[in-house]
């Protein structure tokens, strides 16, 4: 473990480099931060942080920058992360809380943390998996036509219009309903296929093939959409970003919905952050970022993760702050839908 000393000549070399974008040297910090010590002790500390493997020299320059393990320490050292101003926080409670449905508070979720940051920003969709059944509504369109509407608990809208083998009167529609919605209520995704096997037993012989077109359609429904869906904004915040690897294999990631998935991981606790520096990432084209990532849900559940993607010469304070904080009023507004 490095001494308090040398802890904070690592956090004024992380800290110049990510704001300048320029090595850092042993005068500069002497200058720009109160340290308390000579530049001779400075570059003396440098020498054995550069010895341990937290800071480099590239050959161009006299001065260090971060290596992924300096910048692993950086973040595991955090006192704190750098909470949001009153006016970032009115602005993302005002843009989040204006959306309509489960879709569009993913699409601006998306684009607000890519503003916020000025990094690439990733949203998965609450996963079907760990969704419950909020209503289910049967909707009479014609004589032997009906349109089937499945709610989840995070907000997720499912529509089916459905050809009917028979004509149906409103009243045995309505009974259907309610059965439906008494079995249903609740019910996690993953469960509604055994939940509703016996269901057309319980209803009267002549609802029974009313009933089983309906069910098949819901069960079709689950199926189709049981793919993790994630979407990414910001991309053209990769051009000012400066890549040890090429910008080419990052784009190439980014189109990959897997390595997203397993990008943003899974801690399963809602509290945590999740920061993968630089060669922690498992797929090669991204040894030159950094992701931070964080689960939202509704109440203590998590029902998805968000990110952001980055080079690793990142400012990490700013970017875990609006990430945990855009997490949290994403949850809250699911929450409250």
């Amino acid at each position: 473990m490095l001494d308090e000393r040398k802890l904070a000549v690592l956090r004024a070399i992380v800290e110049d480099y990510v704001s300048t974008n320029e090595p850092v040297g042993s005068k500069a910090l002497a200058d720009r931060h109160n340290l308390g010590v000579s530049p001779a002790t400075i570059r003396n500390d440098m020498a054995a942080l550069e010895e341990q493997g937290y800071i480099h020299q590239p050959h161009t320059s006299a001065g260090r920058v971060p290596t992924d393990k300096g910048y692993r320490l950086f973040v595991d050292r955090l006192s704190q992360v750098k909470p949001l101003s009153a006016a970032e926080r009115r602005a993302i409670e005002t843009f989040l809380a204006g959306a309509v449905d489960l879709d569009e508070i993913v699409m601006r979720t998306v684009r607000l943390l890519a503003q916020l940051t000025r990094q690439v920003a990733v949203v998965q969709y609450p996963s079907l998996t760990r969704s419950t059944v909020r209503h289910v509504e049967i909707v009479p369109l014609a004589e032997r036509r009906v349109m089937l509407v499945l709610i989840t608990n995070t907000g997720r809208v499912e529509q089916r219009v459905i050809e009917l083998p028979e004509t149906v009167a409103d009243d045995r529609i309505a009974h259907l309903r309610a059965v439906l919605n008494a079995c249903l209520d609740g019910c996690g995704l993953s469960r509604v296929p055994d939940t509703v096997a016996e269901l057309p037993d319980r209803l009267p012989a002549e609802d029974r093939p009313v009933a089983a077109t309906i069910l098949s359609v819901l069960l079709e429904t689950l199926v189709e959409r049981h793919e993790e869906k994630i979407v990414f904004a910001g991309a053209a915040n990769l051009a000012a970003a400066d890549f040890s690897v090429g910008l080419r294999e990052v784009l190439e990631a980014l189109e990959e919905q897997v390595v997203l998935m397993r990008l943003l991981g899974e801690t399963g606790d809602l509290s945590g952050l999740t920061v993968r520096i630089g060669s922690e990432n498992p797929y090669t084209g991204l040894r030159g970022t950094s992701i931070v990532a964080a689960g939202y849900g509704a109440g203590d559940k998590e029902l998805a993760r968000l990110g952001v993607l980055g080079p690793t010469r990142m400012d990490y304070p700013v970017t875990m702050g609006a990430v945990r904080a855009v997490a949290r009023y994403v949850g809250q507004i699911l929450a409250g839908s």
